[in-house]
């Protein structure tokens, strides 16, 4: 089997040789970018680093896929928002938003996959695959379309709108869902094989349960359900109280941080409609720990029947090369 089928296999819950060892969510680190010269901020936009940075993180650390872009930005800015592209081991970010005042002159852009840094990621999954062949996996990253509508108009306003302008806040949902539709479809047709979506406004400490359930529930379905490929719906925070709800996104898996504490119990709740990858923590474990610390947390991870072993959020850029070694150790020595 190899690590194409694994995991493509894994994610939808067949069975597998081993769980694939991989990161869903941010890859690159500063460790990496030294060695392949190709770094940060520059590598957000140009395809060819992009693609190398990608290719290091299963070449030198043995993760089982090559996963860009590195932000949650490139949507956002095709779509009109301002970015500070950030540094050598800071993400880009949102800093201005194009629809902070309503609803009433939103506009796709003419030529959306055309726009911005949307042609060097497309690119960068070309070259990608060139260099890794067909038996290791692809995974592209992209926001979520509810982070994407906070992107548009403001976190502060999309809030707002959520308590006292539903109707403004289901317009922009759907507007964000309709480019998040277009962009993940142009990334499978790129040769992407897996999509990963972290949706990090959906969290509960931003959205209500009972909003994620009545509101986000359906955009997030929609998406799904127009997309041609399977997806990893991603959420941060602690989302045991929204978990079967996330089962019911349509996705073909979930991943969640170690702030679910109850990995055994988070599988019991979502059996038989998704699988789990995760929850190995970036910040105090493969940033903070030793490797005996990485291996550990990784078994205990394998132990509680994670079906996907992954950090379960975005690899910080600090983190040692040295502890991603011990994340795919970890797995090799479970099975040994």
């Amino acid at each position: 089997m190899n690590m194409k089928e694994r995991l493509l296999k894994a994610l939808k819950g067949e069975e597998v040789d081993k769980v694939p060892v991989l990161s869903v969510t941010q890859t690159a680190i500063v460790e990496l970018m030294d060695q392949t010269g190709a770094a940060w901020p520059e590598a957000h936009s140009d395809a060819q680093m992009m693609a190398d940075l990608a290719v290091a993180s299963y070449e030198v650390c043995g993760l089982e896929g090559v996963r860009a872009p590195y932000c949650l930005t490139v949507l956002a800015e095709a779509m009109g928002c301002t970015i500070n592209m950030g540094t050598k081991n800071r993400q880009p970010s949102v800093t201005d938003h194009p629809y902070p005042k309503g609803v009433d002159d939103l506009k796709m852009p003419e030529n959306l996959l055309a726009t911005g840094r949307i042609p060097a990621v497309l690119e960068a999954m070309k070259i990608m695959r060139e260099k890794v062949g067909d038996e290791v996996p692809i995974i592209a990253g992209m926001e979520g379309p509810v982070t994407l509508a906070s992107d548009l108009a403001s976190v502060k306003k999309f809030m707002k709108w959520s308590i006292k302008a539903p109707e403004d806040l289901n317009t922009i949902l759907d507007f964000a869902c309709d480019a998040c539709i277009e962009y993940a479809n142009a990334l499978f047709d790129a040769g992407a094989d897996v999509i990963s979506v972290p949706d990090p406004v959906a969290s509960p400490d931003l959205m209500a349960p009972d909003s994620f359930d009545k509101v986000l529930k359906p955009v997030l379905q929609k998406f799904a359900d127009n997309v041609k490929g399977p997806m990893i719906l991603h959420v941060c925070g602690d989302v045991t109280p929204i978990l079967e709800m996330m089962a019911d996104c349509h996705f073909v898996s979930i991943s969640i941080e170690e702030k679910v504490k109850d990995l055994k119990g988070a599988k019991a709740k979502v059996a038989g409609k998704v699988t789990i990858c995760g929850n190995v923590s970036s910040p105090f474990t493969l940033l903070a720990g030793d490797e005996a610390k990485v291996k550990a947390d990784a078994t205990r991870a394998l132990e509680d029947g994670v079906d996907v072993l992954a950090p379960g959020c975005g690899i910080a850029p600090d983190t040692p090369v040295a502890n991603l070694k011990a994340l795919v150790q970890a797995r090799d020595e479970y099975y040994a």
